[in-house]
């Protein structure tokens, strides 16, 4: 199974900008998007589904042209979960699963910290997702969580750690809390397979720095541990422009 996730910042604007027609030479299984921005009526879902991918679930926020989440697929999900039944999380449209014979892949959009009251919110949704998906995993084990997780691992992920280190993204509580939620049972599985500085998912449009490559990783593939002997791959796709981000494979073992 061969799985995208893609933060596409809007989707209208990523498909006029030949989306579909990148997705179809991609070719994943199942690609999991993030920030929408759109509700379902707002989306040619005709041409989607006649470029493969007939099984197309979108969780938009309750705020218009704001965040959402989206999950096409080739394969025709058990179950599809929109959500996670806490308020505070589902409003802004953030989580989506669904579950197929081998695993469930979510689409996740964790919030941003782009100030204090924003930043509060990013600690309780991350505090509360932890217990979510501790509890999930004891009936979901076979769970990839795809998304921007707003925050740079490690300083290998982040093209400027030094001077980045008192931005939102690059704290130490929140790089402290994505270690501690890889630790809880999950692989990174980009750096399971390269473990190589310079290779980032989300570069701002300001002073070329897509151009000049200095970027942040923060799009994730995260692979529970139990389906460690079932990874085959996992890069990052830069040359896909249809975003400020760049999408994120992961192929594991059907």
């Amino acid at each position: 199974m061969k799985i995208i996730s893609y933060n596409v910042n809007g989707i209208r604007a990523a498909i006029s900008k030949g989306f579909i027609n990148w997705m179809q030479q991609a070719n994943p299984d199942v690609i999991c998007l993030q920030e929408i921005k759109a509700t379902e009526e707002q989306i040619p879902t005709q041409a989607i589904t006649e470029a493969g991918y007939p099984y197309q679930y979108y969780y938009p926020a309750t705020k218009k042209g704001y965040s959402g989440v989206a999950i096409l697929s080739k394969i025709k999900p058990n179950n599809v979960v929109f959500g996670t039944g806490i308020e505070h999380m589902d409003f802004e449209g953030r989580n989506l699963r669904a579950d197929f014979d081998s695993c469930a892949v979510m689409s996740l959009y964790l919030p941003s910290g782009t100030n204090i009251a924003r930043l509060d919110h990013k600690f309780k949704y991350m505090d509360d997702f932890q217990v979510y998906i501790n509890v999930l995993k004891n009936t979901i084990p076979n769970l990839i969580i795809c998304g921007d997780y707003n925050i740079c691992h490690e300083a290998i992920d982040i093209h400027d750690p030094v001077r980045n280190k008192t931005v939102s993204g690059f704290l130490p509580e929140e790089r402290a809390w994505l270690d501690g939620f890889m630790k809880s049972g999950f692989i990174d599985s980009f750096r399971h397979f390269n473990k190589e500085p310079h290779h980032y998912s989300w570069w701002s449009y300001r002073a070329g720095a897509r151009g000049n490559n200095k970027g942040w990783r923060i799009d994730y593939n995260l692979v529970s541990e139990n389906l460690e002997h079932k990874l085959k791959r996992a890069v990052i796709l830069p040359d896909a422009m249809h975003s400020d981000h760049c999408p994120i494979l992961v192929e594991i073992d059907d």
